[in-house]
């Protein structure tokens, strides 16, 4: 899986590109849509006909800035900030520092996605990132924040997603999509008071790209003491996916989900027997493992034990292949570089 199509919404409001200086689009009503603020990966446009400059595109910050010139930004509800400059070696601080000096232009903020940055512009494990908790402090209101991160190394210095603990009284929703989460960062969410949060969606990726998170670091999730309203988990994209299942079928927050998301890793026979065997998922709503690698014996055993209490169950298997015949496939996670 690849993103090559930017998002289509964000906090139930459909996504709608702040258009170039050039182009004269009639502008939609500002609390209507979720803006897709959005840069050039290269700070120059070469002219194909003699290789001579022909004009400096505009960055972030400059069409941020002609954005909150244009647009009452007092009735802005959501935000998406696409490709800054170079996201390939420089991470979002520039960016990060235009919002956070707007934001008492941004009173109606409740929803920001950091990093909607397509693969043409930088495939996902290359996104430079930084500590982004300064927005979450900067924005005490917010109730949605994302971010798509990577890990890059640029004039010897690694820039990756850093997420110390904090707390945040207002965020019901927070969503990390990487090829490669740091263990750390998992610490720092698995630390954090959140008391409103209601939905968790974390994409663990692969040791390859810097996943190097353990089942150990995910217990304080799994406990749930610091999350006491989270009704909607997602770890997945996880090449620990078996070891994933098999701690959710014992772990203390289980009991009070309504969608458990285990899709998108590597999910095979022997983690989905472990979630089978542990406590009862009947009083789920919806159980995604969509993107799996189990036998069709194992599958209808899941239908056969959740849909007749009524759960939605998601087994799509995309094209991963389950194991056949007593053999081995390679598993692998849908997100990776």
């Amino acid at each position: 899986m690849s993103f090559y199509d930017r998002m289509q919404e964000l906090y139930g409001l459909p996504a709608f590109t702040f258009p170039a200086q050039e182009t004269p689009t009639p502008l939609p009503e500002p609390d209507t849509v979720a803006w897709l603020i959005t840069g050039q990966p290269d700070a120059v446009v070469w002219r194909s006909t003699v290789g001579e400059p022909l004009a400096e595109e505009e960055g972030w910050e400059e069409v941020f800035e002609r954005f909150c010139a244009e647009v009452d930004t007092t009735r802005v509800r959501a935000l998406i900030v696409g490709c800054w400059n170079d996201p390939l070696d420089m991470d979002p601080s520039e960016a990060m520092e235009a919002l956070l000096a707007a934001r008492d232009r941004l009173p109606a903020l409740r929803s920001l996605f950091l990093g909607d940055i397509v693969a043409e512009e930088c495939e996902i494990s290359m996104i430079s990132q930084t500590d982004v908790t300064p927005l979450l402090t900067g924005f005490p209101a917010l109730e949605d924040f994302g971010v798509r991160a990577g890990e890059s190394t640029s004039m010897g210095d690694v820039q990756r997603l850093e997420f110390p603990a904090l707390r945040h009284d207002a965020l019901r929703r927070l969503t990390v999509q990487s090829g490669g989460l740091p263990a750390d960062v998992v610490r720092g969410v698995g630390a954090s008071e959140l008391p409103a949060l209601e939905h968790l969606d974390l994409w663990l990726g692969v040791s390859e790209y810097g996943g190097d998170c353990t089942v150990e670091d995910l217990e304080p999730i799994l406990y749930g003491d610091r999350l006491p309203r989270l009704r909607h988990l997602a770890l997945r994209n996880s090449e620990i996916q078996d070891e994933i299942a098999a701690a959710i079928a014992s772990a203390p927050v289980t009991a009070r989900l309504e969608v458990l998301d285990l899709s998108m890793g590597t999910l095979s026979d022997d983690g989905a027997a472990a979630l089978l065997g542990g406590q009862p998922l009947t009083h789920l709503k919806k159980l995604d493992l969509h993107h799996n690698f189990l036998s069709e014996p194992l599958r209808q055993r899941i239908r056969d034990t959740l849909e007749p209490a009524g759960v939605e169950v998601d087994l799509d298997r995309g094209d991963a292949k389950p194991d056949g015949d007593g053999g081995t496939v390679e598993r692998y996670v849908s997100v990776a570089e």
